[in-house]
């Protein structure tokens, strides 16, 4: 891989990283820790909102991005031809 083809590839894979991982942040600290009693006025399937967030929700969005990340990088994988 040439120079400026590496230097893409490691950005966009840095800019992936940094929207999944800012969303992972909002999930888990800011929505089960900070905005939990704001949340927990909405209930969702019988239980408060921020409740969910703290004890599931958090472990479901973490999976989803793992999931989501692995996609983007087979994506990127094969746009740069490294997907052997």
């Amino acid at each position: 891989m040439e120079k400026n083809a590496h230097r893409v590839y490691w950005k966009t894979n840095l800019k992936y990283l940094a929207i999944l991982l800012s969303i992972w942040f909002i999930v888990s600290f800011l929505f089960g820790i900070i905005l939990v009693d704001e949340l927990n006025t909405i209930r969702l399937g019988g239980f408060k909102l921020g409740f969910w967030f703290a004890q599931q929700g958090s472990i479901y969005v973490f999976v989803i991005l793992i999931l989501v990340y692995i996609r983007l990088m087979n994506k990127l994988d094969k746009k740069h031809n490294l997907d052997n």
